[in-house]
């Protein structure tokens, strides 16, 4: 195999880290306009973007056979990025912004935190191939950004500290948690063996649907309730 084709997964796993960082910088501009929307929405939009890149990476591997330690490593450090430390920030930011009292904006660097330990956990945990054991760090992501909408759409769940505290600790368990929760990735068209995939597209449709982005954050909590009740 040429050097182009095995590195054509590493390539579209930097367009994840590339993504992850703009929405660090958006981030910083909490809820100011940039390019016609609030900075923070454009950092969900590059969260988004790295999502899709990741997906494609792993998608790309498979097909062309070109697995490597390097583009394993180089995923779980983007992940981190664009998964750990862009949803941080936003959290951080809007909260700042919002004069929300500084101590409960620096919690949320356990965001990131918990998301390396994680991450690092997963990647020499050999069981972890058709289910997960603890929350993935892409689906910490989503749930942030959900939230974070839902502040912004006058909730105050985020600058409440004995709601926000005990939802920002129960996050950071479940990605540590020995808790077994279903792949996301469809292999195939049975129903019979997708059913909880395809629950949980339907249910996140719907959530979007009547909720907005704020309904990511419900999205998050139903695959969690899923897993419970799917994953023995």
């Amino acid at each position: 195999m040429n050097a182009f084709v095995r590195n054509i997964p590493n390539s579209i796993t930097c367009i994840n880290v590339l993504s992850g960082c703009m929405a660090i910088v958006c981030a910083a501009k909490a809820d100011l306009l940039l390019w016609g929307l609030p900075a923070y929405q454009w950092a969900f939009i590059f969260i988004a973007i790295g999502a899709v890149a990741d997906f494609f990476d792993g998608f790309a591997a498979r097909a062309l056979g070109a697995y490597s330690d390097l583009g394993k490593e180089l995923d779980s450090l983007c992940d981190l990025v664009t998964f750990g430390v862009a949803p941080a920030m936003i959290v951080f930011n809007l909260l700042s912004a919002h004069g929300i009292d500084a101590w409960l904006c620096w919690t949320t660097l356990l965001i990131p935190v918990s998301g390396a330990v994680r991450l690092a956990r997963f990647n020499i945990d050999t069981r972890q191939t058709t289910t997960f054991i603890g929350l993935p760090i892409p689906a910490n992501a989503i749930f942030w950004i959900g939230l974070a909408a839902q502040f912004m759409q006058g909730q105050d769940s985020l600058s409440i500290w004995w709601i926000f505290l005990p939802i920002l600790i129960a996050e950071c368990y479940l990605m540590n948690s020995n808790m077994r929760m279903f792949s996301l990735k469809i292999k195939g068209f049975s129903f019979h063996t997708h059913y909880p995939q395809i629950l949980l597209v339907v249910g996140a449709v719907l959530f979007c649907a009547f909720m907005g982005v704020a309904g990511l954050m419900w999205f998050i909590l139903f695959y969690i309730i899923l897993s419970l009740a799917l994953c023995r």
